[in-house]
């Protein structure tokens, strides 16, 4: 309990140089275990946290990386993968929506993605569709889901992740910053850049709130930076 007690000193581990979100998240267990023995008296509030006005450079994949993976995937030989990254990052689907990707779909230029209750559909461009139909046609892949494994099952995440990791050291890109959800997030800021209509996204990505829609256009420090040089408010 002492222990416990000792954890709920919010400024101490601040101090300690712990970061507000394991805090936190130290806190939410805290809290549900003084639940469990009936002393809500215990509970400690978390630390409020501001939405932050810029994402980490280090964090943020920008367009040239994302070009060097899919060049990296083709030198190694591996269209599949290369196809993979283009496809998430010109559509905005989830990694988990691959499945979605279909003969049929890509035919029409059109999927349908139904998950957890909600349907929505995702375009597919002119040159994604022909590479997509190019590359069905040389694997034989005639209908269903065109990202599948020698098995014919479809590829799944971990699979995919794995595989994107082993391009960063070719492609010279910090691994941080290579995982599937990141090509959404470089869907979404540039789909932002050029439209500026967060609402449309929302819906393009399926997200029922457009908050969770603005932690995905959230601008580097560098772009912040630059943005505030050019306000030019210093005389």
């Amino acid at each position: 309990m002492q222990l416990a007690i000792a954890i709920c000193d919010k400024k101490k581990l601040i101090d300690e140089g712990y970061a507000p979100r394991s805090i936190n998240s130290m806190l939410a267990s805290l809290n549900s275990f003084f639940s469990f023995i009936n002393r809500d008296d215990l509970k400690v509030k978390s630390i409020k946290l501001q939405r932050q006005a810029f994402c980490p450079e280090d964090k943020e994949l920008t367009k040239d990386e994302y070009k060097r993976l899919v060049h990296a995937a083709k030198q190694k030989g591996n269209e599949r993968l290369s196809l993979i990254i283009q496809t998430i990052c010109g559509t905005g689907i989830r990694v988990s929506e691959l499945k979605f990707i279909t003969v049929e779909a890509v035919k029409c230029g059109e999927a349908v993605v139904s998950l957890k209750g909600k349907t929505r559909s995702v375009f597919i461009v002119k040159d994604l569709k022909k590479k997509l139909l190019a590359y069905a046609k040389e694997k034989k892949i005639k209908s269903g889901s065109i990202f599948i494994t020698r098995t014919g099952t479809p590829m799944n995440r971990t699979n995919i992740w794995r595989e994107m990791k082993n391009l960063c050291k070719q492609a010279n890109v910090n691994p941080n910053k290579v995982f599937p959800h990141n090509l959404r997030h470089l869907f979404a800021r540039t789909f932002y850049g050029i439209e500026k209509d967060i609402a449309k996204l929302a819906d393009i990505l399926g997200h029922s709130s457009i908050d969770t829609t603005r932690i995905y256009i959230v601008s580097t420090g560098i772009e912040h930076r630059r943005r505030m040089e050019n306000m030019r408010l210093v005389i």
